[in-house]
C-alpha cells in the first residue's frame, strides 16, 4: 500500500468540503474494495469499530475484507452531523445480510480526525444492528455507489 498519499479534500474543512469528504468515504465504503478504501487512512490509523481495535492500515483492510464477505449486499448511507478544521461527525446507516439471508439495518456515528494530507489518522464507531425484513429494506439500488438522486438518511426519515 503506498504510504505518501493525499486525500482531497484536504483540511481546513468548510461546511462544502466536509460534506464532500463524507460523500467519498461513502462511495468508497459502497464500492466494497478494501485495499482501495483502506488508501484513504494513514498508516498509523488508528479505529475502534464496535469492539474492535485497529491500528494500522493494513489491519483497516484486513478487517474491511473481513466485513464485506460477513455482510452481504451492503448498502451504505453516511450524513455530515458536524466539523471542525481537521474533524468531521457523521451519521450513517446501512443494509446488509447474512449467510443466512437475514437483513438488518446497521446504524451508526463516527468521529473522524485528518491529518494535513487528508488521510484519516482516527475512526471511533459506535454501530447497532437492528434485524429487518427484505420488506423493510429502504436501500434498493444496485451494489456500488448510491445513485445521487436517492434520498439521503433525513429524507428517509432514518
Amino acid at each position: 500500500m503506498t504510504a505518501n498519499l493525499i486525500r482531497p479534500p484536504l483540511p481546513p474543512f468548510t461546511q462544502e468540503t466536509a460534506i464532500q469528504k463524507v460523500r467519498l468515504a461513502e462511495d468508497g465504503w459502497n464500492s466494497r474494495n478494501a485495499q482501495q478504501v483502506a488508501q484513504a487512512y494513514s498508516l498509523d490509523t488508528r479505529w475502534r469499530n464496535r469492539i474492535t481495535f485497529i491500528k494500522s492500515r493494513q489491519q483497516a483492510a484486513e478487517f474491511l475484507e473481513y466485513k464485506w464477505q460477513k455482510e452481504v449486499d451492503y448498502r451504505l448511507i453516511k450524513e455530515l452531523w458536524a466539523f471542525n478544521t481537521h474533524r468531521i461527525a457523521v451519521r450513517y446507516a446501512y443494509e446488509w445480510h447474512d449467510a443466512s439471508g437475514q437483513w438488518f439495518r446497521s446504524y451508526g456515528n463516527e468521529n473522524w480526525e485528518f491529518n494535513d494530507q487528508g488521510l484519516m489518522t482516527e475512526r471511533h464507531a459506535s454501530i447497532n444492528d437492528k434485524p429487518i425484513t427484505e420488506s423493510e429494506r429502504l436501500f434498493h439500488w444496485p451494489l456500488g455507489r448510491r445513485p445521487t438522486d436517492h434520498p439521503g438518511l433525513s429524507e428517509l426519515g432514518l
